[in-house]
């Protein structure tokens, strides 16, 4: 099978992009010729104002040379990862016209909120579901914080729903999630055109069952993370284990004055990912405190490949993921003391082998390269069937 993967790679390196990565090297590893369409966000600052608007609502360049590389690869696929904001939607049709049928991977919100994440001020927020216009995306200044830039993203996503370019354009969108399938289908995406397929640890790293010595949180430090409260019940917890902080973004200097130089907490940065997983490997556990609606939960699935059992909210995709009490412990978002709980239960069995072991059967099972490669192709012969108009 002949594949485009196609990718816009965020200014600060994401799960998303490790994903694009990941059944990149999937598919050629099982002997798929692919190629790939790469934009940067880096690009954006070298643009005026006023380009990037119309870029995000309708990329002409980036539709030219969509249509360049589908031709030139005789494409069956082209898998579309994050097309916002340098590629546009436009890049659906450009594709289809070369003959190739269309995917679409769904690891955010974007089609309907404003900045992806349907958390807003610290808490959830749906506000603009449902709607024809994302108008209180805009009062609110849901994307970096400006009315403008606001607008603009509101603006594509109105644009494309009045030109039905997901219902005309896109063969099949694939989510990370039962979850964020649920999510779409209120948006208005046809559920018969909705696959699931989580998202996998590519190469397999391997467990390590040794039991670790202290906890790891993995992420972006910003508000929908929970890195917040989850330092804050650490210090107020003393729960006798270092947590390690690994990750950066805007919350850091305010999180690195909240922990006030504590011995029990470490912030290490952002780290290049064999680092990361060595840091994961030999955790007693992961943490990941989202309070957003999570849409998959990439790290979780990293602690349970390395055999590293996972404490995590109970929202979004996550709640997939981890089973209570066996490959991990999950408590209510948002609820310091239930947080509380589950880290007190995760440090008692600190050193419960059968956990780890529990923790690495479910990455084997749901979340390794095999099952995910088969649930790959069925859904690109799936989408090509529909091209076909099968």
């Amino acid at each position: 099978m002949k594949v485009v993967m196609a990718h816009t790679f965020y200014k600060q390196k994401g799960g998303e992009d490790e994903s694009y990565r990941a059944e990149s090297r999937l598919l050629e590893d099982h002997g798929h010729h692919v190629e790939r369409y790469e934009r940067h966000n880096r690009e954006l600052d070298a643009l005026p104002a006023a380009r990037i608007a119309l870029k995000t609502i309708w990329n002409t360049q980036s539709a030219r040379e969509i249509a360049a590389v589908t031709s030139q690869a005789q494409a069956d696929v082209v898998h579309f990862q994050n097309t916002f904001p340098l590629m546009s939607p436009s890049v659906y049709g450009a594709a289809r016209r070369q003959g190739a049928a269309v995917v679409q991977a769904l690891r955010n919100y974007r089609h309907s909120c404003v900045n992806g994440l349907l958390f807003r001020d610290g808490q959830i927020c749906e506000a603009c579901t449902g709607r024809a216009f994302a108008l209180p995306g805009i009062e609110h200044r849901c994307y970096r914080h400006s009315a403008v830039g606001s607008a603009v993203v509101a603006s594509m996503q109105s644009t494309h729903k009045l030109l039905r370019t997901y219902d005309r354009q896109v063969d099949l969108f694939i989510a990370v999630s039962s979850f964020v399938r649920q999510k779409y289908i209120e948006f208005g995406i046809d559920p018969e055109r909705i696959v699931v397929k989580p998202n996998f640890v590519y190469p397999d790293p391997g467990a390590q069952l040794a039991t670790g010595s202290y906890a790891v949180f993995v992420g972006r430090l910003s508000a929908e993370k929970g890195a917040r409260r989850l330092i804050e019940v650490w210090l107020r917890e003393r729960l006798g284990m270092e947590l390690r902080i690994v990750g950066d973004g805007p919350e850091r200097a305010g999180l690195e004055a909240l922990a006030d130089d504590h011995d029990g907490i470490s912030f290490l940065g952002s780290l290049p990912l064999t680092e990361t997983y060595a840091q994961i490997a030999g955790a007693a556990f992961v943490v990941v405190p989202s309070e957003w609606y999570e849409p998959f939960g990439r790290t979780a699935v990293e602690g349970l490949a390395h055999g590293t059992p996972v404490v995590c909210a109970a929202i979004g995709g996550l709640g997939e993921i981890v089973q209570d009490g066996v490959t991990g412990f999950t408590f209510t978002p948002g609820h310091s003391d239930s947080l509380a709980g589950a880290l007190h239960q995760a440090v008692a069995r600190r050193d419960d082998v059968s956990m780890r072991t529990d923790a690495r059967a479910a990455y084997e099972r749901w979340y390794s390269p095999d099952s995910n490669y088969a649930v790959l192709i069925s859904a690109y012969q799936r989408a090509m069937n529909h091209r076909q108009g099968r």
